[in-house]
């Protein structure tokens, strides 16, 4: 299982040089990364997000953006590139068809390899399917859609820094959840994107 956040910094710390593209590559490979689309409650749209990587001058990067305040849900949040998987569409052809609209990325720079844990968001009423994919550099991409203010690149250590990280215990009737919280590249990253990136950070510690 992996190892509880508040441990992040701290075993991260014993590592010397940035965490590179491929190091994710190789230490995501020893979790199991197809899994089944099963929505865990009924009438759930499917949705796909892209988390895209590449190595720039600090080690892997991230590229998120922030939403825009005259979309209908999450106004203003830091996200993913992403969005509803369309019928006849595989959650990967979504994710980059979405980064596309959004950010204008080329599908064919990027190369998926791996999902992550997907998420279900009864809020929303969305099931969430993280793909991760390299591209070659961090290109400079901009937003290209009405549904995104800002487009931005994030080095995976700063997520790491001492104070960059928080954490809150929500309750939801009779369910109580863990919410993270990221202070990076002047954005404040939560929700959904933070538990991507949680989970991502957790499964590329270093072995024991």
């Amino acid at each position: 299982m992996p190892r509880a956040v508040g441990r992040l910094r701290a075993e991260r710390s014993s590592v010397t040089s940035p965490l590179s593209v491929a190091d994710v590559r190789r230490l995501l490979a020893r979790h199991p990364t197809d899994r089944p689309v099963e929505p865990s409650f009924h009438g759930a749209r499917i949705a796909a997000v892209l988390v895209a990587l590449a190595d720039g001058s600090s080690g892997a990067e991230v590229l998120l953006t922030r939403r825009s305040m005259i979309v209908s849900s999450h106004k203003g949040q830091v996200a993913f590139p992403g969005g509803r998987v369309d019928s006849g569409e595989t959650v990967t052809e979504a994710a980059l068809r979405e980064a596309h609209e959004e950010v204008g990325l080329d599908p064919a720079l990027a190369e998926p390899f791996a999902e992550l844990a997907h998420l279900n968001t009864e809020v929303s009423r969305s099931y969430i399917v993280p793909v991760v994919a390299e591209l070659a550099e961090p290109f400079p991409l901009s937003a290209s859609s009405v549904e995104v203010d800002h487009v931005f690149w994030a080095a995976l250590g700063d997520f790491l820094r001492p104070g960059v990280h928080r954490s809150e215990w929500w309750s939801d009737g009779d369910r109580t959840r863990e919410v993270h919280f990221y202070d990076v590249a002047g954005e404040n990253v939560w929700g959904v994107t933070a538990a991507v990136l949680t989970e991502l950070l957790t499964l590329t510690l270093p072995d024991d």
